[in-house]
């Protein structure tokens, strides 16, 4: 091999370890020994404390919204072109499935009407001359090829009827009203619209004597139970919730659990977003209210403890304390469940005696990043 190869395929993979490396998943957090004499203890104002266990269960309050669930949602839109002669109902009233909520004057629907009363006589003709060649074609007066044209003209009246009923059903028409208009063959230029389900109206689009077009919204109906309310977690939290994890909501006396969490963060807030879902005590929330919840935080391994508030760091994503050692400090990863302004409750794991750093943290926070890129 020549030097002058040689120092070509050097080259190339100085240039292909750093996209390797970057290529490695990230390795999991693990303890970082930080050396240091216990004569610096002082001059860097290092303190040590026990860390206390704790008992029971830890919550962490967090703020809150209530939604509706989406498929709790029925958004009731015109049906076709039209001028709305009346809305039949307000805001946050109770409404039952099928009840008359809106009535729509239009000409889409006078002509849907007329083409189906065209259908329903083109299929009567086409039935009659359909039972009329059967006759005949056992008579022996006409071949066979005529039936067979005559049926498929009769079939064909059949689908184009369908077609049209379909149209009217598409239009907000009931079937009674449908069949009504077969029987007495009034066409009518107004549409009774009926609610698709039973709930609240949450809130009405457009006014009565307001021209609509097909498709626009005029009304939103809502299934009030149970209901959403999405929690905003830190993410530094996010890990210590899951779901089935039981919330509270002490100032309306209600209570659910968590449904999920989510995966992605808001890149303001630096948050990401739990979803529970509300059973007991229903009755006591507003879609869109803001209030707040309690959330039990789930265990995980090791035991639950409480330090001093200013006793964890971040670093690297990660919450830490630092643990003293025979040569200085361990930086063991732990779990944070709650805080407040003079304690922080943690996950971690402690053997008996061992004693963490409550004073001088941010003397070691640097220790920490050297020996970690270290």
């Amino acid at each position: 091999m020549t030097h002058a190869l040689r120092a070509s395929l050097l080259a190339c993979a100085a240039t292909l370890l750093p996209i390797a490396a970057l290529a490695q998943p990230t390795p999991p957090a693990r303890e970082i020994t930080i050396r240091m004499e216990e004569r610096q203890f002082r001059p860097a104002g290092i303190e040590l404390a026990a860390p206390e266990p704790e008992n029971g269960q830890a919550e962490i309050i967090l703020p809150a919204q209530v939604v509706v669930p989406p498929q709790q949602l029925r958004v009731v839109a015109a049906p076709a072109n039209g001028l709305i002669e009346a809305l039949l109902v307000s805001p946050d009233e109770r409404v039952r499935e099928g009840q008359p909520i809106a009535r729509l004057r239009s000409p889409e629907l006078v002509e849907a009407q007329r083409l189906f009363l065209q259908a329903v006589t083109a299929d009567a003709l086409a039935a009659e001359s359909l039972r009329r060649d059967e006759t005949l074609f056992r008579e022996r007066v006409i071949a066979e090829r005529r039936l067979l044209v005559t049926r498929a003209e009769a079939a064909g009246a059949a689908a184009a009827l369908e077609e049209r009923g379909q149209a009217l059903a598409l239009l907000g028409m009931s079937q009674g009203d449908i069949e009504q208009l077969r029987r007495t063959r009034r066409i009518s230029p107004a549409l009774a619209i009926s609610a698709p389900m039973s709930g609240v109206v949450l809130n009405r689009a457009a006014t009565a004597g307001e021209r609509v077009a097909a498709s626009a919204a005029m009304l939103t109906i809502a299934d009030l139970s149970p209901l959403w309310v999405n929690i905003q977690v830190p993410i530094a939290r996010a890990n210590a919730i899951m779901p089935r994890a039981r919330v509270l909501l002490p100032s309306q006396g209600a209570e659910g659990f968590i449904l999920l969490v989510g995966r992605s963060a808001d890149s303001a807030t630096q948050s990401v977003t739990a979803v529970a879902e509300v059973h007991q005590g229903v009755e006591q929330l507003r879609p869109g209210q803001a209030l707040s919840a309690i959330v039990q935080l789930v265990g995980g391994t090791g035991g639950q403890w409480r330090v001093p508030a200013g006793a964890v760091v971040r670093h690297r994503e990660r919450s830490w304390v630092f643990v003293r050692n025979g040569v200085g400090f361990h930086a063991r990863p732990v779990t944070v469940l709650n805080e407040t302004a003079q304690a922080t409750s943690i996950r971690a794991e402690f053997q008996n005696g061992e004693r963490i750093v409550v004073r001088g943290v941010l003397s070691l926070l640097s220790e920490l990043s050297e020996a970690d890129e270290g």
